[in-house]
């Protein structure tokens, strides 16, 4: 059943709904998997997709048109916006934000105030983390570690 929920994104009260798997809100331009779970505060909106056994929690925001897929997590108060698109065994946390038309996948893990945007890739087992940026059409791959007050970015 659809009510009015107001996500805060200067859109106003939109028509939504609260998922049957863990109760967190959903607009109804969205497109949520009954296989997800979208904890009690965790909120999707925008026209995004989240899919198969994906686990929303925390106060952990997806939203625009970003797609999260697979066994992928987006926790704590992370969010996944844009075009952005996180699938496989990845995990987004705790402040971080994704977004552009970013990937990250594989067992790829991006966590703390770290940012990843514009055209970047993270996957693997790459780890960015602390207020770590990656940007540009950067690729963070295999087992690598990007932390700290580190910036990596390239440019086409």
């Amino acid at each position: 059943m659809s009510t009015i929920f107001d996500f805060h994104d200067n859109n106003g009260p939109v028509p939504a709904h609260q998922h049957p798997n863990g109760g967190g809100w959903v607009a109804d331009t969205a497109s949520v998997d009954a296989t997800a779970f979208i904890g009690p505060d965790a909120h999707v909106f925008g026209e995004a997709r989240v899919s198969d056994n994906v686990m929303i929690f925390g106060n952990a925001r997806v939203s625009g048109d970003a797609m999260v897929s697979g066994n992928a997590q987006v926790s704590g108060s992370a969010q996944v916006y844009e075009d952005a698109t996180v699938y496989g065994n990845a995990v987004v946390s705790d402040n971080a934000r994704v977004y552009g038309t970013v990937q990250i996948f594989g067992n790829a893990m991006v966590s703390g105030n770290a940012r990843v945007f514009d055209t970047a890739w993270v996957y693997g087992n790459a780890k960015v983390y602390g207020t770590a940026h990656v940007s540009g059409t950067a690729w963070v791959r295999n087992n690598a570690l990007v932390y700290g007050n580190a910036m990596v970015s390239s440019s086409s």
